[in-house]
């Protein structure tokens, strides 16, 4: 139990090493973000919970926004790693984020739309 205890802690500081080390800081913000988005998703998830979903709409309309969020956040991860630059060939990191605004934008006012 102690050696399995002792590989998790190893492999975690690795882990962490490695991400601190090798990842740029254009997606470390992202990452930051999409923990962000994460974390409200969870706290808009237990207050459903524990208080109850009365404006149904506005619960559905949040929490539908953290998750589109989170995948446009990805996608956008996606796009602008360098590692991935062979699958996305025709897509500059420029446009990459272009196209997350504009996403945003309309993700945004549909969910205004929704709320009523």
């Amino acid at each position: 139990m102690l050696l399995l205890t002792c590989l998790r802690r190893t492999k975690t500081k690795n882990f962490y090493n490695e991400y601190v080390n090798k990842t740029p800081k254009k997606l470390k913000v992202i990452d930051a973000y999409l923990l962000y988005i994460l974390l409200s998703g969870i706290v808009q998830f237990v207050y459903c919970l524990l208080v109850g979903t009365f404006p149904f709409n506005s619960f559905l309309s949040g929490f539908i926004c953290c998750v589109s969020s989170f995948v446009l956040a990805v996608c956008l991860r996606l796009q602008v790693n360098q590692e991935n630059k062979v699958d996305f060939a025709g897509i500059t990191p420029e446009r990459a984020y272009a196209d997350f605004i504009f996403a945003q934008l309309v993700l945004h006012l549909v969910v205004m739309n929704f709320i009523g």
